[in-house]
């Protein structure tokens, strides 16, 4: 009965059970001793003196008291999830955890329409029985296999499970998903196209009015799940926004391991950039403007495939030779992503110090008094730190400076070259009792323990994400055959990704539960990105490449923007049936969509004004974009030079001295306002512009300059976005 109100609770299964005991023997004593109408007839034959229904009511009513004589007596142990989910929430787990235990009961039956109609009865019994619901689902996540991922998590195409969500769900969209398959790009290693599902609220005839797109990459723990799983927040997507949605339908491990499905996510995107978009029916005139959303597993490769694009568009040699670069998605929104293959119990002090930034102080509140409570429950009678010590606002008394947390960064390389190495281990031997020695008569450290336990490990009792499915997916996801690194592989792990390709990130949108045992994975790769972007805020800053607006104050939302759900966990847009408040965070994505398009298509106004108004004579700045996508473009100071020779010539053509490579036909690219990209031109008259770019030159001076320049534009931090604002 508790599950339905949605709060667990000892006392009020106590009160329950005396609550049933007492009825039915009141029953006995007051009510008519034959039982019901029904069965008096049958009870007053059988037993002249005491009832066939009383006697099957005593039965029952004490093998109901001896199977609940803890709870009468108080000896049940405390409900770990009492308070650890809010209401409503706590009663859609409740709903899937009984759907779990049915369809692991009848999974084994072969006959498919027995099996589905077995799992819907199994259920049933299963939302009575909810405690031998939690049980069975207890003991089949400790004996995982891949049959019982997919089991549970494509549950929701079922016939039965199918017709029952889309009664609950409200009408979205008029128009059906439509399944399609995405050519590969030449370049591609492989050959097969990449299933998708288009959602849009429209005829296709339609889709040449849009140039804008959602590239959707569904969750599903890298084996299972597909678009169709995901209807309710696709089609509301396509219903509010009226964009068309493309959701992969990537292949799943064991079968497909890693990386296969990170590079069909970067195939498509490919392919949808180099068509313009025609590969899913928009007109192609001009490119696209894209944003890339993931979920859970799907937000893991979503956020890996920008990292492909930032690192191939990063490499030299691609610059040097020319060679068009993909352009970053406009935007990025990940609900709930998994970005940490590597599960730790602790977190290092560089994740604490981002997660406790004052600047997100108001976002990450909940997060830091979570972990604070995780060990104040173990010590219930010990006095605890107030939370401005837990900040390292103040020190306790006695601590010298070494032992002041606030000076520990500064001493952290003095103590590491202090630390001997694994081959001296023998050196140390001897020594044992001199060093414990000494450690006793140092001064106590205060030690923050309970702040760097990981979410993984504080919600380890989580009704949707567990430990033991989080290692089963990642062991099936990289395969029997790979060894990847876990510490250094960021394409595997985005955690991990570079800060010179974080600084490059497009504006991210996080959407995460406070109770998910992965929002340090949201709270840490946000303040990644944030730490990225304000190191190259400041550096661009000190070059003095800011204009007056970003010269101000460094925006933060500009750049990321967290979202924590209070009292959920993982999951919550899969079960809105169950779960209506997850209704809204849906639409709250489709609006974070909206607001990224109006952001991009301002940027593009911008762009064009200042195009309008070079064209027109008007004074450049001196660190727009050349026209031409090498290295040195992304030098900025050094073009300066190269303009000065450019106004050199501008002014011999004022004189009368023609260029005479203006009239010989080069292919000059020129930047496409609609768009933001560069397209080549054939003989375009030169005479606002710069008349030779760098790259033409096929000299051995030239070649070294651009290599100077893709070193000094490095260094620098200059993107090619920075010269578009």
């Amino acid at each position: 009965m508790d599950h339905v109100l949605g709060r667990p609770s000892v006392q009020f299964r106590k009160t329950q059970v005396f609550a049933v005991v007492l009825f039915w023997s009141l029953y006995l004593f007051r009510g008519d001793k034959h039982g019901p109408p029904g069965f008096r007839r049958l009870s007053s034959r059988l037993t002249p003196r005491l009832t066939a229904w009383q006697q099957l009511v005593v039965t029952l009513l004490w093998l109901y008291v001896a199977r609940n004589f803890g709870k009468l007596i108080g000896l049940e142990c405390p409900e770990p999830l009492a308070n650890l989910y809010r209401r409503s929430y706590f009663r859609a787990t409740w709903v899937t955890t009984a759907l779990d235990a049915g369809f692991w009961s009848a999974m084994r039956i072969r006959r498919r329409w027995l099996r589905d109609s077995a799992s819907m009865m199994f259920s049933v019994y299963y939302l009575i029985a909810a405690e031998q619901a939690d049980e069975k689902v207890r003991k089949v996540r400790g004996t995982l296999t891949v049959d019982h991922l997919r089991v549970s998590w494509n549950k929701s195409t079922t016939p039965y499970l199918s017709f029952v969500t889309r009664v609950l769900r409200p009408r979205l969209a008029r128009y059906p998903p439509r399944a399609i398959r995405i050519p590969r790009p030449p370049e591609s290693s492989y050959t097969e196209p990449v299933t998708a599902w288009l959602y849009f609220d429209g005829p296709l005839s339609a889709l040449k009015n849009h140039h804008k797109m959602v590239l959707d990459v569904p969750g599903g723990g890298f084996v299972a799940m597909t678009p169709r799983n995901h209807d309710d927040k696709l089609l509301a997507w396509a219903g509010r926004t009226g964009i068309p949605i493309l959701s992969l339908d990537y292949k799943k491990a064991p079968e497909h391991p890693y990386p296969y499905a990170l590079n069909e996510c970067y195939d498509v995107y490919h392919t949808i950039v180099a068509t313009r978009g025609r590969c899913i029916g928009l007109s192609g005139e001009k490119r696209p403007s894209i944003v890339m959303t993931g979920d859970s597993a799907g937000g893991n490769l979503a956020t890996g495939t920008i990292l492909m694009i930032l690192q191939a568009a990063g490499t030299d040699s691609r610059r040097w030779q020319h060679e068009e670069t993909l352009p970053v998605p406009d935007g990025l929104v990940l609900i709930y992503p998994g970005l940490d293959m590597n599960i730790g119990n602790w977190m290092t002090d560089e994740q604490m110090s981002l997660i406790k930034d004052r600047r997100m102080r108001s976002t990450n509140r909940t997060i830091l008094r979570r972990k604070s409570e995780d060990y104040n429950r173990l010590t219930p009678s010990t006095p605890h730190h107030t939370e401005d010590e837990d900040d390292g606002a103040a020190s306790p008394p006695g601590l010298t400076q070494a032992d002041d947390p606030g000076k520990r960064s500064s001493m952290s390389a003095t103590r590491a070259s202090e630390q001997p190495d694994a081959g001296a281990a023998h050196l140390i031997m001897p020594n044992i009792a001199s060093n414990t020695a000494a450690v006793a008569a140092g001064k106590p450290r205060a030690l923050k323990t309970r702040l760097a336990m990981s979410s993984m490990i504080s919600y380890t009792n989580d009704r949707i994400l567990t430990p033991e499915m989080m290692r089963a997916m990642i062991i099936l996801y990289v395969g029997p055959h790979n060894r990847p690194d876990f510490s250094t592989d960021f394409l595997l792990s985005p955690l991990l990704a570079p800060e010179a390709l974080l600084a490059r990130f497009p504006k991210t949108y996080f959407l995460t539960g406070e109770r998910d045992p992965l929002v340090d994975d949201t709270v840490i790769f946000a303040g990644r990105i944030r730490q990225a972007k304000y190191a190259q805020w400041r550096e661009r800053g000190e070059l003095g490449l800011l204009n007056s607006r970003e010269a101000k104050r460094f925006e933060e939302r500009d750049h990321v923007n967290v979202t924590l759900v209070p009292g959920i966990s993982h999951g919550f847009l899969q079960f809105v049936s169950v779960f209506p408040d997850g209704w809204k965070y849906i639409f709250r994505c489709a609006s974070w969509f909206e607001e990224i398009f109006a952001a991009t298509e301002e940027k593009l106004y911008r762009h064009s004004l200042n195009e309008e108004k070079k064209m027109n004579g008007g004074k450049a700045r001196h660190h727009r974009r050349m026209g031409t996508e090498s290295s040195g473009d992304e030098d900025r100071p050094l073009e300066m030079s190269m303009m000065s020779s450019t106004a050199s010539s501008k002014s011999e053509k004022a004189n009368g001295h023609a260029d005479s490579s203006r009239h010989k036909g080069h292919r000059v690219r020129h930047p496409n306002t609609d768009n933001g990209s560069y397209e080549a031109q054939e003989g375009t008259d030169m005479s606002n512009k710069r008349t030779m770019s760098s790259v033409s030159l096929a000299s051995e001076d030239d070649l070294l300059g651009r290599r100077m320049k893709g070193l000094a534009g490095g260094l620098m931090g200059m993107t090619s976005d920075d010269s578009r604002s």
